[in-house]
Parts: structure tokens; sequence; C-alpha cells
């Protein structure tokens, strides 16, 4: 294996948020929450052992998928919860349903660990385990937003938006999400 598959095999990603870890796993696992940063994609935990992951495509999803001439499934990621800490860690395995390439790849795993790290902040550190599955690595890494196509990116941008949302209300595009609870 090469270096540059072994980095791409472990990506690691951390972000300090003005926040509890109460409130940093709800934003993680409240369909209520998790659908108002990144992209927009409701996701359902049952948070136990063997329990179901789904993310549900949003109508703007839909939508821009269809004008690309490719069809969107309502479920586009899917996985199950290996653990459940709340609210210090959570591992869940991932898999992309809305492409074909990376629903063909092996399943990754995903690690959050939510660390308290000063007075109200804590430390948000995800781990995406992508060995066997190139394309979902090379999605998730944030590279297509450097080649401008279409795919954002990826997790960092997914915490900044996350870390946007809990310490001002409102979203890196600029959603207010005035209703923090």
């Amino acid at each position: 294996m090469t270096t540059t598959e072994t980095a791409q095999a472990t990506q690691v990603f951390r972000v300090y948020i003005k926040a509890t870890p109460e409130r940093v796993w709800q934003a993680i696992t409240d369909p209520e929450w998790n659908q108002r940063y990144g992209y927009g994609s409701a996701q359902t935990f049952d948070l136990r052992p063997g329990g179901r992951y789904e993310a549900l495509a949003s109508e703007e999803m839909k939508r821009v998928s269809a004008e690309m001439g490719w069809p969107c499934p309502d479920v586009i990621i899917e996985g199950e919860v290996v653990e459940a800490d709340p609210p210090r860690r959570l591992v869940q395995t991932w898999r992309m349903l809305m492409d074909p390439t990376t629903a063909a790849e092996a399943v990754t795993t995903i690690t959050y660990e939510i660390k308290p790290s000063a007075e109200g902040s804590c430390r948000l550190t995800l781990t995406h385990q992508t060995a066997g599955a190139p394309a979902t690595a090379h999605m998730v890494s944030g590279a297509l937003d450097d080649e401008g196509g279409q795919g954002g990116g990826g997790w960092s941008w997914v915490l900044s938006d996350l870390k946007s949302l809990l310490e001002t209300g409102s979203t890196l595009s600029g959603t207010s999400n005035a209703s923090q609870g």
C-alpha cells in the first residue's frame, strides 16, 4: 500500500466548537438538527449496536440529480450503528448509495469523538476509515470541491457548517436556524 493509499484509508477531521458535548451529540444524531447543516439530509440513527443508520435525500438533492440526468434514491447513505456512548462517542458504518461507484465499494466506518475542551466548548474528531473505498475517500476528503466538481467540500465543510450553526445559529450559506434549542 502506498503512502497516498494509506492516507486515504484513514481520514481524520477535527473541529473545536463553542457548545457542550450534549448539543454537539444532538446536532449529529437528531434529524431535526442534522438536516439543517451540511448537505441538508435528514439522518436517522437507531442508537444501539446493530441499529440502522440512514441519510435521506432532500427534495433539493432529488431535483438537482434529475436535472443532471441520474436518479436519486430516497436513502442516499446507509449504515449500522456499531457503538453509541452519548454524548462522547458514536461509531457507525457508512455507504453512499446515490452514486453507483461508491455504492459498489466496501462499507466504511466513521467514528465521532466528542470531548470537552474548555468551559462551554468541546473538540469534535471525526475519523473516517475508507479502506477499500477509494471513490468514497476521494469524495469525503473534499477533493471534489478542489477540482470544481459536484460533491462539495466533504467532511471539512460539513463540520465547519455544523460549527457555524451551533455557534451562530446560521450555516455557512447564511441559512438562519434560529430555533437552536
